[in-house]
This record gives C-alpha cells, structure tokens and sequence, in this order.
C-alpha cells in the first residue's frame, strides 16, 4: 500500500471504531415532536435535489476537459460526496452550525460524531428536525470543493486534492457557513443576506479556485477542446433541476418564500442563459451550447444570494447583468496567464459576488433593500463582509495549497499530465468515443 494512503486508511478505521463506542443503539420515534410533515417532506426531496447538483457538476465539468481527463475529473467531484459525508458526520457540521466561538465557527464538541442530532424533534423555531437540517446543509458543503475542481483540472495530483478539499472544508467552507448562517455568526450578526449559499459556496469556491489556478500555473497544453459537449448540457439540466432544492430548500419548509425562491431561480437561469448567447453574437462570436450553458449556470449562482429576497422582475435583471459580467471576466481571463480551466472564478466567483452586490439593492422592503428604503445600512453591510471574504477565501485557499504542496507535491509530472489523469493518476480510460 502507498505510504500516503496509510494515513486516510487509518483515520477511516478509528472513525468506525469510535462509531461503535459510542451510543447509538435508540431507534427513532414514529410519533415527531412539533414537526410539520408537509415540510419535513419537502426538505427531504429539497436533499436528494441538492445531492443530484454534485453529480450533474460531473458531467458539467467532465464534458469541458479533453478526452483524457474526463473521468479524473468527473471523479474528482463524485469523490466530494464520499470525503464530505463522512467529515461532516464527524466534525464538519459541529464547526459549522455548533455553540459559536467568537461569531467565527462552531465548537466541535457540540454535534461530534451526529451525537445531540435529533431525528425526530423539530429545531427551535423550525418544524424540520435537526438532522434532516444538517443532511440538507451536507450537500452544500459537497458541491463547493467540488465546484473549486475545475479550476485546475487536467493537471493535480489526486492524492493532493483529496488533502486539499478535506483541508479547505474545515478551515474555509465551514467558518463561512458559520459566520452567515449561525445565529450568532459574525456577519449573521451585521445583518448579511445570503439565502442559499451565493458568498458561503460560490465566493469562497471561486477565490479558492483563483488561488489554485495561480499556485498550480498553466497546463502543457495550449489547446482545449471539449470531449462532449451533450455532457455539458447533461450537466446544465441535472445543476438547474438540483438547484431548486438548493434555493427553494433553503426556505427550510412549505411556504411562500419557497415558491418565490423557486420562482426567481427559473427566471434568472433562463435569462442569463439568453443573455450570454446574445452578448457572444453581438461581439461577433458563434452561439453555441456551452456558452448557454455556462449562462444558465452564472444565473443560478447570481440569483442564489437573493433568490427568497427579491422578486421576479429582480431576478430578471440579476440574470442579465451577471451573464454580462462573467462573459466579459471569461474573455479578459483568456487573455492574462491564468489558467483557470473551467472559468470557475470567472463564473462562480464573479457571478456569487454580483448576487451578493445586487442582493442589498433589490431586496423586499422587511428585508432593509436600498431601493425599497433609501437606507445604505445593509449595502455597507455587504460590501464590507464581501472584502473579509474575498481575504479570506482567496489568502486562505492559497495557503492550503502552500501546506498542501510541500507534503504533497500537488501538481502531476509532465509525462503525466501528457498521457492523461485518467491513466496516469486512476488507471482508467474511456473505452468508447465521446
């Protein structure tokens, strides 16, 4: 056995060991205390629709590469829903959504090992019981690694990135969740809106995979070419179905703020997706499907942030203007030294922080919207906290992969990079044309 793979071998094994030692021999009630069913129901559907998101990232992200590296890549987001799963279980949602420390993250004692995560008793305030919460939040914190994957595709060490997304997942992803989402969180507490994830996944998952693509440098190859394209628009169909768990799901129950967000999430994708084609024909470029495509998805992850916030003439424009923002950002990438493959900052980047910039404008009047209000206070908000994030994700993603790298280098050798990850890291090959 590699010497590596001794180490998250072992840890998996004293994982299960201490499973067992602990108390877990109680079967679930049938009778629920204080939960709705209605929308118990709807956040258990909402879960499975966000869990599909991960392997419809695959086929999106898997499409794009070259024919070599489509199953490294499409492996390197399944192997998300493996690592995070487990990690989450153990002590990712305790630093997440545990007794806050300082409004900064979780104390991990507080749900270690899913210990005080109730099946059936509804949260305070909600009608959903804990743990059906905490498997919803879970899908979030798969995707956003996964998301970071396609920045530098083509040319990481397998064994790296599985290091590095365990490492950016306790470090970065879960203090961010905390900080937006908990109670008492830092920027919770300076009012901050983030309905679905647009800072928490999509920021931090674009500066991640900006500093990543800076750290590992440019591919050999000067070409790109998609192995398949009919993956790519696979990929688009299964993210946009997902995403109305991921935004409408984010209303945590049956209501009007469900159908709204779900509303708003349409709208948006469907007019970015028409933005981005029409700008590329304006500026004398084809329309093609991976450019509606990748309009759909900048629209989706605009609308995120504001999605039960604003209205659907809003989500309109959030559409529209992100495409047009993030198409400029692709084309002015191109032409720098960059190689982020998949346009991850360019797209989820850019687009999560036009969502986060334009969220305080359009918000509904309750929620402190500059135009309903003429009251600065929740744009100043953001603005200040969009700067703590991009500090943070961006300086602390480059650091792991620092870390990272000098135990593991993280970058393929050029005999591998040239023959393929697919070969080369997995001993796989695609055995029929693409």
């Amino acid at each position: 056995m590699n010497k590596f793979w001794r180490i998250p071998f072992t840890l998996l094994v004293l994982v299960s060991a201490l499973a067992l030692a602990l108390p877990n021999y109680d079967a679930p009630l049938l009778d629920m205390e204080g939960v709705d069913k209605a929308d118990m129901a709807w956040m258990l559907t909402s879960t499975c629709l966000v869990l599909l998101m991960t392997p419809g990232l695959a086929f999106f992200y898997g499409g794009m590469v070259s024919t070599k590296n489509v199953i490294s890549t499409m492996l390197q987001s399944f192997i998300s829903m493996g690592i995070m799963s487990v990690l989450w279980v153990v002590v990712g949602f305790s630093l997440a959504f545990g007794d806050s420390i300082g409004g900064i993250i979780g104390d991990p004692r507080t749900y270690f090992m899913f210990q005080n995560v109730s099946a059936t008793k509804a949260m305070d305030g909600l009608t959903i019981p804990l743990m059906l919460f905490a498997f919803f939040q879970l899908k979030f914190a798969i995707i956003t690694p996964a998301l970071i994957s396609g920045s530098f595709a083509e040319r990481i060490r397998f064994s790296g990135y599985l290091l590095f997304i365990t490492l950016f997942s306790l470090l970065i992803y879960c203090p961010l969740a905390h900080m937006t989402w908990h109670a008492d969180g830092y920027f919770f507490k300076h009012g901050v809106l983030d309905f679905a994830g647009g800072t928490v996944v999509h920021i931090s998952a674009g500066c991640a995979a900006l500093a990543g693509a800076i750290f590992l440098k440019r591919r050999i190859s000067k070409t790109h070419m998609p192995a398949n394209i009919p993956f790519v628009i696979l990929g688009t169909g299964l993210l946009w179905f997902g995403w109305f768990g991921f935004n409408a799901g984010s209303a945590l129950g049956v209501n009007g703020v469900a159908i709204s967000a779900f509303a708003t999430t349409n709208t948006a994708s469907a007019a970015a997706a028409l933005a981005w084609i029409f700008f590329d024909a304006i500026q004398g470029r084809k329309i093609s499907a991976v450019g509606a495509c990748i309009g759909a998805v900048v629209g989706l992850v605009a609308i995120t942030p504001a999605a039960g916030y604003v209205g659907i003439p809003a989500s309109i424009f959030f559409g529209v203007f992100a495409a047009f923002v993030s198409n400029i950002m692709v084309n002015w990438k191109n032409k720098t030294g960059i190689d982020d493959t998949l346009d991850v900052f360019p797209c989820h980047g850019v687009g999560g922080i036009v969502g986060m910039l334009l969220t305080p404008i359009f918000a509904f009047k309750e929620k402190g919207g500059l135009l309903a209000t003429g009251d600065w206070t929740l744009m100043i908000a953001h603005v200040k906290d969009l700067a703590i994030v991009l500090v943070f994700a961006f300086g602390g993603s480059y650091l792991i992969f620092w870390v990272v790298n000098k135990i593991i280098p993280l970058r393929v050798t050029e005999e591998n990079e040239e023959l393929g990850l697919d070969v080369s890291q997995h001993g796989e090959q695609l055995t029929v044309s693409l």
